[in-house]
């Protein structure tokens, strides 16, 4: 049966960091208290629009397999915080990479969005509608930093993963699942921003990323296990099958509770929440790229993906790896230089919240 194995990989983290000591001069917080409720020590601020950030990881990506961007007929961009509402970020990306074969859109999951458009590349794959998917996770959330709420400032950072899918004849994709409680979606949400908004509303007070932390923490450790227990039931494993957990990147004591439910050593389960925060949709694909440097997936690995998001959404997949774990090519896609510090970028959020440095 024809399956969607993963053959490139790639990420991009815009260079400007924001670390925790910096967000003590941004708003009423310490290093020691993000570190021990998170497990962030600091996240990137993009200078370059959404769009170049999933650019450079595509084409990385696209160079890791070994493919130029003719070969690409379907482009998904997973993202909650694209350039513009219309069109699609995914239209921007398209034109910047020349993806000149490819149909393209966004996919709306936020955290969650890399493994929904995942599901939805393995079935147009399987289906032989489509060959060759460039599924890419991207977010620019520091458009949406209010430093007046500590809760949700210190967490979210900018990035994309960028990851190629092929037709294969065995392994790669084995189970997936995804799921929503819209009943909870004012759980995690950034309100103010969108067709319900009036022309002209004054929005300082409501269109940040707002967030009800202990629900959304209670319910993200329960949906991150279940689904992660059902793709493995359903890929036909036992629990002691499973090589790798790459999980979404929101909270340190979230991954943690989830690889406690795999019954997962520490070793076993990838993390680089650290360095980045929770990048949302391009948390997946930045940690899997990270991982197959480091020499820690392997030829036949058994992979477990889970996130959790707003929405409020999960999913979760089981994937055998390939045979290939090097790059077949590298790219020269870089970020453009800047000199400015993460304070510069993020000025207007701090003018346009009320929050004076």
């Amino acid at each position: 049966m024809t399956t969607a194995q993963i053959t490139g990989w790639g990420m991009a983290a815009p260079p400007t960091v924001l670390s925790n000591h910096d967000l003590e001069q941004l708003t009423e917080t310490n290093d020691e208290w993000i570190t021990t409720r998170s497990g962030i020590k600091e996240r990137r601020i993009s200078h370059v629009p959404l769009s170049d950030m999933a650019t450079v990881a595509g084409h990385r990506a696209l160079a890791a397999a070994g493919l130029e961007p003719e070969d690409i007929d379907l482009l998904i961009l997973a993202t909650c915080s694209g350039d513009t509402i219309i069109p699609s970020a995914a239209s921007f990306v398209q034109a910047k990479m020349a993806l000149t074969n490819a149909a393209a859109f966004d996919i709306n999951a936020a955290c969650s969005g890399w493994i929904y458009g995942l599901e939805h590349a393995t079935a147009m794959i399987r289906s032989g509608i489509k060959q060759r998917v460039l599924l890419i996770g991207a977010e620019r959330l520091s458009h949406y930093l209010d430093f007046t709420d500590r809760s949700t400032a210190v967490l979210f950072g900018d990035g994309a993963g960028a990851t190629v899918l092929e037709a294969a004849d065995e392994g790669g994709v084995r189970s997936t699942t995804t799921g929503i409680d819209g009943d909870a979606a004012e759980l995690l949400w950034v309100p103010g921003v969108g067709s319900n908004t009036p022309p002209g509303c004054d929005l300082p007070a409501t269109s940040g990323v707002r967030m009800n932390g202990r629900e959304v923490f209670k319910r993200a450790v329960t949906m991150m296990g279940e689904a992660s227990t059902k793709v493995v039931a359903d890929a036909g494993w036992e629990l002691e099958d499973v090589d790798l957990l790459i999980p979404h990147q929101a909270n340190m004591r979230i991954i943690d509770a989830t690889a406690r439910r795999l019954g997962l050593d520490p070793d076993k389960v990838v993390t680089n929440i650290h360095a980045y925060g929770n990048t949302s949709a391009a948390t997946i694909p930045m940690a899997l790229t990270e991982a197959i440097e480091a020499g820690r997936v392997q030829p036949g690995s058994n992979i477990v993906f889970a996130a959790f998001g707003g929405g409020l959404t999960w999913a979760a997949a089981a994937l055998t790896w390939g045979d290939r774990v090097e790059s077949i090519g590298t790219s020269d896609a870089e970020f453009p230089r800047t000199d400015q510090t993460a304070f510069d970028l993020l000025a207007p959020n701090i003018e346009y919240f009320g929050k004076g440095v």
